[in-house]
């Protein structure tokens, strides 16, 4: 996705408030992202005014997919894992401020800061694996994802939309 130089992104503008000039109606429901994408690229690519033109998710709902068991070999791997990378990051940053010898230092307290952060997170991992007494002994990976799609188009030009979108065939 790309923008335009001095581009902003338009306020939502929804169609609840009967007093509102910038009202929107929807002209096409999708259940797929991809479906309503193509809908509006399909728009775009017959000169449609697509600023005019928002697609809204609804009927959100989470999805957690549990990715594996959870173990104490596996909490400790974890926590070495975000330890090292914070001890790397932050002994950099200490060695780039060392006037005297500015790379020989950012190297070596980065080293020490990946080593020292691993063991730290590692135990950190362990101790609160063992304090959840079992009870999540699984890792997961959470995400909202919407049901549905709508295409909605400001309501001036919502009949043009429609009409357009009514000569789209299945292989565009």
């Amino acid at each position: 996705m790309t923008t335009q130089h001095g581009a902003k992104a338009p306020s939502p503008r929804h169609s609840t408030g009967p007093g509102t000039s910038d009202q929107r109606r929807p002209i096409a429901s999708y259940e797929k992202y991809s479906e309503a994408e193509r809908a509006v690229d399909y728009l775009s690519d017959n000169g449609f005014p697509v600023e005019r033109v928002a697609i809204i998710g609804s009927d959100v709902k989470l999805v957690e997919q549990v990715v594996g068991r959870l173990n104490y070999g596996g909490a400790a791997l974890r926590g070495a894992g975000s330890g090292a990378l914070t001890g790397l990051l932050i002994g950099w940053l200490f060695g780039v401020f060392n006037w005297f010898t500015p790379l020989l230092a950012a190297f070596t307290l980065a080293v020490y800061g990946l080593v020292f952060g691993a063991v730290i997170g590692a135990v950190f991992g362990l101790v609160t694996h063992a304090l959840q007494g079992g009870r999540r002994d699984f890792a997961s990976v959470r995400a909202m994802t919407p049901t549905r799609y709508e295409v909605v188009a400001d309501e001036e030009v919502a009949g043009d939309a429609k009409n357009l979108l009514a000569k789209m065939t299945g292989d565009v």
